[in-house]
């Protein structure tokens, strides 16, 4: 048992070291951080706009991180933020033109990373993989909020 979980454990923090890395690489060509990617594809998924609620709803973060990123994306042009302005959490923030463009950019790039880690799986093993990731968080974000039985 745990030889399984410090395999897991390895496997899924490599995983992710890897992924920060290459999209922080593609953001940095729009002077952002990696994380911004989320926020990028995110919105690009709902061109209606998105509250900063939704946000953190809709990429697990917390309100002062939608806050902070959201902010450095209007400075650039990438986003506007539309509606109610006397409540900081109301308006509904929507990609501007050159937002859609970098986001459009950036689901071509992931795309295109997310083909090639995995090259080695059939399109069976792949549903199989992917299907076995969202069980793990899934049951993982439930163990989080219950906490683990004793």
């Amino acid at each position: 048992m745990v030889k399984r979980f410090e395999r897991f454990s390895f496997t899924i923090s490599e995983i992710s070291k890897y992924w920060h890395k290459l999209t922080a690489n593609e953001m940095e060509k729009h002077g952002l951080r990696g994380m911004h990617s989320v926020y990028l594809l995110t919105m690009l998924a709902y061109p209606e706009g998105v509250t900063s609620a939704q946000m953190c709803e809709l990429c697990g973060r917390d309100k002062s991180d939608v806050s902070r990123m959201m902010s450095i994306m209007e400075k650039k042009g990438l986003t506007t933020k539309e509606g109610i302005y006397q409540n900081l959490y109301r308006g509904v923030y929507k990609l501007t033109k050159e937002g859609k463009a970098a986001a459009e950019q950036v689901r071509c790039r992931v795309s295109i990373a997310v083909d090639l880690a995995g090259k080695d799986l059939d399109d069976d093993k792949r549903a199989i993989f992917y299907e076995a990731l969202e069980s793990i968080a899934l049951n993982l974000r439930e163990l989080c909020r219950e906490g683990l039985p004793e």
